[in-house]
């Protein structure tokens, strides 16, 4: 197989809404890029900012919910509210942390509202209304600026691990891309039949392409080559895919 190399892209200006995020990424492409079956992915943050995925604490008024959590975990009541909104259900308040299942079905802590990264102290950014549409419209935008093939998109956003240390950036949304490589059926190198493995290759290439910046580097967009055997000239099945059901989850 080909090698896989991640490339930060430089010279992405800060995103507020409105801006032309399609054109800006364009625009930093390096001489040459993209090739077919590249994959460009993204920090969710660029595109919540350019949607409007923003609120302003100063606008939010807590519920008592919010008031009683925020006084238990040591938070701003109207971060937990924010929290709270963009929530389907939380299911731990603990150490600090809300988990909680985002109206997508993401499992995550604080159903990804953050305050890092945002333009200053009194706003908080959210997850994009629906990543899968959100990666689909860049890369037909992108389609139409480049002159070259439009590479797959995948958006990301960090999420810790049941069981372990540390957080891991994985695709909250994607197009273009499969984001299962299922080898059940097929088999290994000793010729056993595989029965359980499917690879989730979306998050796989979101975790490598945040090892190419540093978190302080201002650098949201990273461009892998290599992949092109996961690459879909469709929009293919989205992040969604990725979303284990209720009724097969183990860990709730």
């Amino acid at each position: 197989m080909a090698p896989i190399t991640a490339v930060a892209l430089e010279g992405i200006p800060p995103i507020s809404e409105g801006d032309d995020l399609a054109a800006l990424l364009a625009e930093a492409m390096p001489p040459g890029a993209p090739a077919a079956g590249d994959v460009l992915v993204l920090a969710h943050k660029v595109v919540s900012k350019s949607e409007g995925r923003t609120r302003r604490l100063s606008s939010v008024t807590p519920t008592a919910r919010a008031r009683e959590l925020g006084a238990r975990l040591g938070k701003d009541a109207r971060h937990v509210q924010v929290v709270l909104d963009e929530s389907r259900e939380v299911r731990r308040a603990e150490h600090g942390v809300l988990i909680a299942v985002t109206h997508h079905g993401f499992v995550c802590a604080n159903a990804g509202v953050d305050s890092s990264n945002a333009p200053d102290d009194d706003t908080v950014i959210l997850l994009p209304q629906d990543p899968d549409r959100s990666a689909q419209e860049l890369r037909s935008r992108l389609r139409d600026l480049l002159d070259g093939p439009a590479p797959a998109v995948v958006i990301t956003d960090s999420f810790g691990r049941a069981w372990r240390h540390g957080q891991c950036d994985i695709a909250i949304g994607c197009a273009g891309l499969l984001p299962l490589d299922d080898w059940r059926g097929h088999h290994d190198s000793r010729g056993h039949r595989l029965s359980a493995t499917v690879i989730a290759a979306a998050d796989e290439l979101a975790a490598a392409a945040d090892l190419a910046r540093a978190k302080d580097s201002m650098q949201p967009a990273v461009l892998v080559s290599g992949a092109g055997r996961h690459v879909s000239p469709d929009p293919g099945p989205g992040a969604t895919a990725l979303i284990r059901s209720e009724a097969q989850d183990l860990f709730r």
